[in-house]
């Protein structure tokens, strides 16, 4: 039985409880806002994360990479570098990166010996130059370390100039090997811009400072001039060549006329000591299975903006300047 008091309570609370619609609309409200709060908290775990992991990609980019190994480490070994692609100072075929893989294989206290590993059809001269030298600078430094050129499918030109400095020089029988010569190749638009009716203004101070100018007419002067230049080139490899080689090369002419030979063929002509890969020189000639690689690996962001920056300027130099080809 309910007292007066009692029925005032309850009155109370049915008139102003949860029950009423407002407090639900409230309740409703008040769900929707958290699920939406741990919607986004969940999200922004998921974009900070996301970063962190951006970042640390970047990072990691950013180190400087060396030279991987194939095996080796503490124990003696042969030390590798690699030489791949075109010759130029914006690729990875640059003489600073080479020079330093083959610093560091020749430095290591349990290397026995060196191989170069060549795969390029050529290209700067003074590139090819740098390695030249500093490979005659290294071998002075490190008698006891002999140092062998192994060719894969191409040693050209500045690869074989390159190639030429090495104690020994080894190939697969299908390699191609030589092209010891100078190119320098470009194009002439002076009749088809007077076709075109284009008048070409160029200004210079210094009489043949637009010499070879691709846009005006062809001198005899400036063929003369440049082909001398092409000449003392030319006679630089050959010099470089005779002093790696020595006796070793066959007495043919055609050897520096840019042809290039198989390397079968190159053994005959002197221009390679015998067929082998990398794997059996260093088994069967250095006497040692145990390889490591110096070869110095370019950072792959450096890489992709040198790649970009090397289509353009390769472009001017095979317009305008010699390469060894």
């Amino acid at each position: 039985m309910f007292n007066s008091k009692d029925t005032a309570i309850q009155d109370s609370d049915s008139v102003g409880g949860t029950d009423r619609p407002e407090w639900k609309i409230l309740e409703k409200v008040a769900l929707a806002s958290m699920v939406e709060q741990r919607k986004t908290r969940r999200w922004g775990v998921f974009f900070k994360s996301l970063t962190f992991l951006y970042l640390l990609f970047f990072l990691v980019m950013l180190i400087p990479a060396g030279g991987g190994s194939f095996s080796g480490g503490g124990k003696e070994h042969v030390g590798l570098v690699s030489l791949d692609g075109i010759i130029a100072a914006e690729t990875a075929s640059n003489a600073n990166a080479i020079v330093t893989g083959l610093r560091d294989a020749f430095e290591a206290e349990n290397s026995i010996g060196v191989i170069l590993a060549i795969n390029s059809p050529g290209g700067s001269p003074v590139q090819s130059g740098l390695i030249n030298d500093e490979i005659y600078r290294l071998r002075g430094l490190h008698p006891e370390k002999k140092i062998y050129a192994v060719i894969a499918d191409l040693g050209a030109s500045g690869g074989y100039y390159i190639a030429s400095a090495a104690e020994e020089i080894y190939a697969d029988k299908a390699s191609l090997v030589g092209s010891i010569g100078v190119i320098s190749a470009g194009f002439g638009f002076s009749d088809l811009m007077e076709k075109v009716g284009i008048d070409r203004r160029v200004y210079t101070a210094g009489t043949n400072k637009s010499f070879l100018d691709a846009f005006s007419p062809s001198k005899e002067r400036d063929r003369e001039f440049w082909q001398e230049v092409l000449t003392v080139t030319h006679k630089q490899f050959i010099d470089v060549v005779k002093k790696g080689r020595g006796t070793r090369l066959l007495d043919d002419p055609e050897i520096f006329s840019g042809l290039i030979w198989t390397g079968e063929q190159a053994v005959a002509k002197g221009l390679v000591d015998g067929l082998g890969s990398v794997g059996k020189v260093a088994r069967d000639v250095i006497g040692n299975e145990t390889i490591r690689d110096y070869t110095v690996q370019a950072n792959p962001i450096e890489a992709f903006a040198k790649r970009i920056g090397a289509s353009f300027s390769m472009g001017i130099v095979q317009l305008a300047g010699p390469a060894l080809r």
